[in-house]
């Protein structure tokens, strides 16, 4: 329904130009989009639990999402640096979850580094190894950083520090992590940076 009403404004701007001078008509856009971009997460949330697990080799899905994310940062002053060992198990996961959440907390960590209160050299890592039964992903960064008294609410749905946030992402890449047998943890100081550790089992009955 949102994209109906959507389409029917693009319509609306089409035949009467005149609408983009009318008061509130930008906040009307807004609007719209922040609801369809909440359904979305909400959507995402709800489902996060719902896993379609295939083997993966790790070494080429986590290159080609580092490079992914590079891309997008290329017209930036971020220096993004991404460390994966070389020796990476082929593990059963749902591949588009797992990249919906690493991508949530790189990007994450991209409006934090570009923020006002970031160290002035912006600077964002993914480091990835192995143990005898998991995987370890660390995504640090040189960010804003998390607040103390914020850091206990982090990963609970509808929390967000961010005005254009809906609340979600971060409660929607816990619940992904954690329906594949992993946990997530985080540490910040403000003013310096965050760190995000993700433990994914290799052995999974998924």
């Amino acid at each position: 329904p949102l994209t109906l009403v959507y389409g029917t404004l693009q319509l609306l701007e089409s035949q009467h130009p005149e609408v983009l001078s009318f008061r509130h008509w930008n906040e009307l856009h807004q609007d719209i989009e922040y609801m369809n971009q909440l359904l979305q997460d909400l959507s995402s949330y709800n489902n996060g639990e719902r896993l379609i697990c295939q083997p993966v080799d790790l070494n080429t899905y986590l290159k080609v999402l580092a490079l992914s994310f590079a891309s997008s940062i290329v017209d930036t002053e971020i220096e993004f640096t991404s460390k994966i060992a070389p020796d990476l198990p082929t593990i059963s996961l749902d591949s588009v979850k797992i990249k919906q959440a690493l991508l949530n907390l790189l990007r994450n960590a991209r409006d934090a580094v570009l923020s006002d209160n970031a160290a002035s050299h912006p600077s964002i890592c993914m480091e990835v190894s192995t143990g005898e039964k998991q995987i370890r992903i660390i995504i640090s960064d040189t960010g804003c950083g998390i607040a103390p008294e914020d850091l206990s609410s982090i990963f609970e749905p509808f929390v967000t520090h961010k005005s254009d946030g809906t609340g979600l992402g971060l409660a929607i890449t816990k619940r992904i992590i954690v329906s594949h047998g992993g946990s997530i943890d985080v540490i910040s100081t403000p003013g310096h940076g965050t760190i995000f550790t993700i433990l994914l089992p290799i052995q999974q009955n998924t």
